[in-house]
């Protein structure tokens, strides 16, 4: 059983613990820089999720507001395994992939 290491940022840890090595938690990568909250609109197999949020964006001709929405690729450890639907909480790492940047650090669906 791994221990879980502190990654300085205030959250609470997984109860599970997992082999993965970019894994904040029990693996090599460590965090820094941007935080956001997401909804996960989709979960590919190779632990990979798609975290949406929304934001307004201001059109300057007509003097108002629309709505855009920001989607993102995001590593999804084993042992948090958040779902479609689930709300999340990612933060920047070093990127893993072409596409991924940020990881999961904890479901805000699951913690009770």
């Amino acid at each position: 059983m791994k221990k879980t290491k502190n990654i300085g940022i205030n959250v609470i840890p997984p109860k599970e613990t997992c082999l993965d090595p970019h894994c904040p938690f029990h693996g090599r990568i460590s965090v820094r820089g941007r935080i956001f909250k997401g909804q996960v609109v989709a979960k590919d197999i190779q632990k990979t999720a798609m975290v949406e949020w929304p934001r307004q964006f201001f059109i300057k001709k007509y003097e108002r507001y629309e709505k855009r929405k920001t989607r993102i690729k995001v590593h999804n450890p084993v042992c948090i395994n958040a779902g479609v639907g689930d709300i999340v909480t990612i933060v920047e790492c070093r990127p893993l992939s072409k596409t991924k940047s940020f990881v999961i650090i904890q479901n805000e669906s699951s913690k009770s």
